[in-house]
C-alpha cells in the first residue's frame, strides 16, 4: 500500500513540476529547448482544456495519500523523542522524561524509554499501542505499577524490559496475561508469596533470571518477631529468587505459617482481654452489692407508736 501511494504521489508531483517548469521563464537552449517548448505547449494546451478538473483531482489525490495511505508521515512524534517511520520505532532515551508521553503514535512497534526519571506506570499508558512488540523501560526510577498497568499490552508484545528500576513488589494483576519475554533483574525485590506467584506466571528471560535478587524476604517461623529487629531483611536476602524456589523454598507456605501464628496470638490476646473484663465486671458488681447491703443495714429499724399499742390492747 505504501509503494502504491509513493507511485501515485510521484506521478502527481512530476505532473505538477512539469506544469511549473513549462510556465517558467526559460529552459535549456538548442534542440532540447525546441523539443521541450513544443512538448510543453501541447501539454499546457491539454491541461487548459480540463484545468479545473485536473487541479481538483491532483489536490484530492495528495490529500488522500497523506491522510490515509501515508498516515505515519502525518503522525506527530512526541516531544524530546525521535521517530523512525519505516520501522515504526519511537526512541525517547535520555530525554529527561518524568512520565510516559501521552502522544505516542498508535502504529508504534518498538518503544524505547530507557534512562529517564519515570517513577510509575499509569493504568492506561499503553492502551492505544496495540501493535507494540518491544517495550524498553530500563534504567528508570519505577517503584510502582498501577493495577493492570501492563494489562493493555497486546498479544504481539515480544519483549518487556523493566530492569534497573526500583520495583519492590508486583503482582500478576499488574502484568495481565502477557507472554512476552520479561526482564526484571536489578530491582530491590521483596520476596514473598505475591512475587513467587508472579515468577511462576511470567516468561522470564533465561539469560537474566539469576539477576532477580531478594533484597528482603518474608520472615520465617524461627526468625522471631518482625518488630524485634527492624533492620533485619530476612534469611533469604541477597539470594536469587529462582534458585530459592528451585531449592524448595516456598514463600507462600512461610507466609501462611506466619499468618496462622499471628491469628493465634491475636485470638489469645482477645480471649484474655474478654476474661479480664468479665472478672473485672463481676468484682465491680460484688463491690456494689456489698455497699448497698451495708447501706441498708445502717438504716434505723421502724418502731411502733403509742396509739398503735393502745389500739391493740383494747382489742384484746
Amino acid at each position: 500500500m505504501r509503494t502504491v501511494s509513493l507511485i501515485l504521489c510521484s506521478v502527481v508531483l512530476v505532473d505538477c513540476a512539469t506544469v511549473a517548469a513549462c510556465s517558467g521563464p526559460s529552459v535549456a537552449e538548442g534542440y532540447g529547448e525546441a523539443m521541450c517548448t513544443r512538448w510543453c505547449v501541447e501539454r499546457r494546451a491539454n491541461i487548459s482544456k480540463v484545468k479545473g478538473k485536473n487541479q481538483v483531482h491532483s489536490w484530492l489525490c495528495l490529500l488522500y495519500i497523506c491522510l490515509v495511505l501515508w498516515r505515519p508521515v502525518c503522525s506527530q512524534c512526541p516531544e524530546s523523542c525521535s521517530c523512525e517511520w519505516d520501522t515504526a520505532t519511537v526512541s525517547c532515551m535520555d530525554a529527561g522524561l518524568y512520565e510516559i508521553p501521552v502522544d505516542i503514535p498508535p502504529e508504534t512497534v518498538s518503544l524505547h524509554l530507557e534512562r529517564n526519571y519515570i517513577r510509575t506506570i499509569p493504568e492506561s499508558a499503553f492502551s492505544e499501542l496495540v501493535h507494540l512488540r518491544d517495550l524498553y523501560l530500563a534504567h528508570n526510577r519505577i517503584d510502582s505499577l498501577s493495577t493492570g498497568a501492563l494489562r493493555h499490552l497486546g498479544p504481539e508484545l515480544r519483549l518487556l524490559d523493566l530492569s534497573h528500576n526500583q520495583l519492590r513488589q508486583a503482582s500478576r494483576d499488574d502484568f495481565g496475561s502477557t507472554r512476552a519475554k520479561t526482564r526484571l533483574y536489578h530491582n530491590p525485590w521483596h520476596c514473598d508469596c505475591t512475587l513467587q506467584e508472579l515468577m511462576e506466571t511470567l516468561n522470564l528471560e533465561p539469560e537474566t533470571v539469576n539477576g532477580i535478587i531478594c533484597e528482603s524476604s518474608v520472615r520465617g517461623m524461627g526468625e522471631g518477631s518482625r518488630w524485634d529487629d527492624p533492620s533485619s531483611l530476612g534469611e533469604h536476602a541477597g539470594q536469587p529468587i529462582v534458585k530459592l524456589l528451585d531449592s524448595g523454598v516456598n514463600f507462600c507456605s512461610l507466609q501462611r505459617k506466619t499468618t496462622d501464628v499471628a491469628m493465634l496470638v491475636t485470638m489469645f490476646v482477645w480471649f484474655f482481654m474478654v476474661i479480664v473484663y468479665v472478672v473485672y465486671y463481676v468484682r465491680q458488681n460484688q463491690a456494689e452489692a456489698r455497699r448497698h447491703l451495708e447501706y441498708l443495714k445502717s438504716l434505723p429499724s421502724p418502731r411502733k407508736t403509742p396509739t398503735e399499742t393502745d389500739t391493740l390492747s383494747t382489742g384484746f
